[in-house]
């Protein structure tokens, strides 16, 4: 049988406002304020760790000259949304 994950307590300040809708949130899914804090670190560190690797591997790409011109970038994002026509 699985271990369960082991947990350890964290104090973390936050205005009125944010822990009312901490609160509100949790109340209408039936969950506790731990869990919703819990799910919102998690997302954050998640997306953040992702953003981190991507900024990282364009940096590895620049450093091997694996780079296009700006205007090249803008034109083909402008065409792939219709911008400009």
């Amino acid at each position: 049988m699985a271990q369960p994950q082991a947990t350890e307590p964290i104090t973390v300040r936050t205005a009125r406002e944010v822990v009312m809708e901490i609160d509100a949130l949790a109340n209408a899914m039936a969950r506790s304020r731990n869990y919703v804090v819990n799910q919102a670190l998690q997302q954050y560190l998640e997306t953040n760790a992702w953003q981190v690797a991507r900024i990282q591997e364009g940096i590895e790409a620049a450093q091997k000259g694996q780079v296009q011109p700006a205007t090249e970038v803008f034109a083909a994002i402008a065409t792939k949304h219709g911008w400009g026509q």
